[in-house]
């Protein structure tokens, strides 16, 4: 259960008047920048900018189209950044500066793990699992994974990801019930939280095994 804490303050946290405030604001832009820096494994959560997406375009203040593009876009940069981290400067360097890249030396042994065991599938499934979604750039990078293969896996589960979370704002945040909205954020949550403990369970005994 310890992975409970970032996750629920991923989702409930202060961020969510911040953000809310910096979409509202600068729009496509913002979304574009936020999910830049989640993609580069900064701690901002895709779990509250891409619902606040969703819950904006059917508010009419953004296209649902446009926002889900600008958000696609960011993922994707932020991940090739960490990519091309990890395959230009290696794993002796980023294991020096763990605490710039906000990862723990365990995590990321595990993602290591997973992605030697599991290569293009682990880089496809990591980008649909909350938390560690933007982790496995750095593996991928060590072993100089194809480039090609990398972006056409990540792109089509960041896609799926993104696209998930802004129909989930769209349809549930939009609703005018308060009770409904309350039950749909915790059952988003429980949900996540799910794949989240699963995934990391499932990792753990690949690193065992």
């Amino acid at each position: 259960m310890a992975g409970i804490n970032p996750l629920m303050l991923s989702i409930f946290g202060s961020s969510y008047s911040a953000i809310s405030a910096l979409v509202k604001s600068y729009g496509y832009a913002a979304i574009f920048g936020l999910m830049l820096l989640e993609g580069s494994s900064l701690p901002v959560p895709s779990e509250v900018v891409m619902p606040l997406a969703g819950l904006f375009s059917h508010q009419g203040l953004l296209s649902f189209y446009a926002a889900l593009g600008a958000g696609l876009l960011g993922s994707v940069g932020g991940l090739a950044i960490d990519y091309y981290i990890g395959y230009f400067f290696g794993k002796d360097v980023i294991y020096k500066h763990l605490r710039t890249f906000h990862v723990k030396k365990e995590s990321l042994d595990s993602f290591d793990t997973w992605f030697a065991r599991n290569g293009d599938v682990a880089v496809f499934v990591s980008r649909l699992v909350p938390v560690i979604r933007t982790f496995m750039s750095f593996p991928a990078g060590f072993a100089r994974m194809d480039q090609r293969r990398f972006f056409a896996y990540s792109i089509a589960g960041t896609f799926i990801w993104d696209a998930v979370l802004m129909a989930f704002g769209f349809y549930a945040l939009s609703s005018r019930s308060a009770v409904l909205i309350l039950i749909s954020v915790a059952a988003f949550a429980i949900v996540i939280y799910v794949v989240y403990y699963l995934s990391m369970k499932s990792m753990g005994k690949h690193r065992n095994g």
